[in-house]
């Protein structure tokens, strides 16, 4: 050792602490043990699991879901507490029938508690795998009739499938597309969609009309409706539709978005065939259709959709050829001109030559541009290889105008007493739809 004697500095003394200033060494002392201590066990661990939820009664569902958000022990405490009878009591709001509450906008209120609701499940099942979020969210639910397909007496009048639609939608909202998956399965085997579906699209039309009521609502109301971007409800309506032949997919596509009675809302099979329909009647069916077309839906080519386009318009049997044209308007040029660009190549000139005189009927009816129909017709003339098979085309065209005119000037002369006003009138917009359409021509020509 190195010793100190003989050294040239002086030692400084230790300096003698004032009480005041071993007050303040001893006070940061405790709040640094009290701190660490905290840090560890956490507030909220050594607050009595009765007084936790007494505060819980003064916050709402948006504040208590920020709230599982403070700590790991917070959000394992409100899960204790939603699992809970009292906690069932506050959270599962059962006012489904009740639809105009004091001071509410019908049905708002509840619909907001339950993407609350959502949103607080979301965050405290955060840390869980899917699989198991999945189970927990249905212990929760599960005793809430309403939420099940055919849980409900009287579902027209009830909100428990959307709620349970928007609370899905809020839960899952950023997931991958592997855990949507799982969700669709999970939702399945609870429903027993696929069953009940193979139910009505294997029976007769009509036949099963509470269960295809009960179907229609599901699929709608909880896996379909609530979704901001397009591309999220193409991905719902795939899961549904997909697992079917392309017959059945046609026969679920009606279910789900067809024309229903404003009575009871059941399905009317009949409505296509009977007569002209409106647009109302149809564009369910339409926006269907351009989801799977014009999203980034993998699972679907064009050939697709044209091919159920086709299979949808002999469900339940043919149907008037004026509803085809109505549909195909409705469902945007792409489509539009996709298949009657297949009937050209398929060599089905006649069949084509008769949708475009329903296309003009439905331009002239429905106060389109007959414009937009002529230009239809150019771009699809371009579509056959020949010239002699485009003046073959064109000579179809002009025969299937005569045709269907001499069909209605003999309806009218045989019709029975009571048709005769529609019919006539369905012949006078047709023979304005054909003098237009060929004055369009005209001025193209000029």
């Amino acid at each position: 050792m190195t010793s100190t004697a003989g050294t040239s500095y002086t030692l400084i003394p230790n300096q003698k602490y004032r009480r005041s200033n071993r007050l303040s060494r001893q006070c940061w002392n405790i709040l640094g043990t009290d701190s660490q201590s905290l840090s560890t066990f956490d507030y909220f661990q050594a607050l009595p699991l009765e007084i936790f939820q007494m505060v819980l009664n003064y916050l709402s569902v948006k504040d208590i879901s920020m709230l599982s958000m403070v700590s790991k022990t917070i959000s394992n405490n409100l899960i204790n507490y939603i699992s809970t009878s009292s906690g069932n009591r506050r959270l599962l709001l059962q006012d489904f029938h009740n639809l105009e509450l004091p001071g509410k906008r019908e049905g708002s209120y509840i619909l907001e508690h339950y993407k609350s609701l959502g949103l607080l499940l979301k965050r405290c099942t955060f840390l869980l795998p899917t699989k198991d979020r999945l189970k927990y969210v249905h212990k929760i639910l599960s005793e809430v009739s309403c939420f099940k397909l055919n849980g409900c007496s009287s579902p027209l009048n009830c909100l428990g499938l959307q709620c349970y639609g928007v609370f899905l939608q809020i839960l899952t909202a950023g997931w991958d597309e592997l855990e949507c998956h799982r969700v669709f399965n999970f939702l399945c085997e609870l429903s027993s969609l696929p069953r009940k579906v193979q139910t009505v699209v294997s029976s007769k039309p009509g036949s099963a009309r509470n269960l295809e009521l009960q179907i229609r609502l599901y699929c709608r109301s909880v896996l379909l409706n609530h979704w901001i971007y397009q591309s999220d409800s193409a991905f719902w309506l795939t899961r549904i539709l997909k697992p079917w032949p392309i017959v059945n997919q046609a026969r679920l596509l009606y279910i789900i978005f067809g024309p229903v009675s404003s009575l009871d809302g059941h399905v009317i099979w009949q409505k296509m065939t009977e007569g002209p329909t409106d647009e109302t009647s149809l564009k369910g069916l339409a926006d269907a259709i351009k989801l799977l077309y014009d999203t980034d839906a993998r699972e679907w080519t064009a050939d697709d959709v044209i091919s159920l386009v086709d299979e949808l318009s002999v469900v339940p049997r043919e149907w008037l050829m004026e509803n085809n044209a109505r549909l195909l308007v409705l469902s945007g040029n792409n489509i539009c001109f996709t298949f009657m660009a297949n009937k050209a190549v398929n060599g089905r000139a006649l069949d084509l030559a008769r949708l475009v005189v329903f296309l003009a009927l439905v331009c002239e009816k429905d106060l389109y541009s007959m414009d937009w129909m002529v230009k239809m017709m150019q771009k699809v003339c371009k579509v056959f290889s020949t010239p002699g098979d485009r003046n073959n085309f064109l000579q179809n065209v002009e025969s299937a105008f005569a045709y269907v005119i001499m069909d209605m000037v003999q309806a009218v002369l045989w019709g029975e007493r009571g048709e005769e006003d529609s019919i006539i009138l369905n012949l006078f917009h047709l023979i304005n739809a054909q003098a237009n359409f060929h004055r369009e021509i005209l001025l193209l020509a000029m």
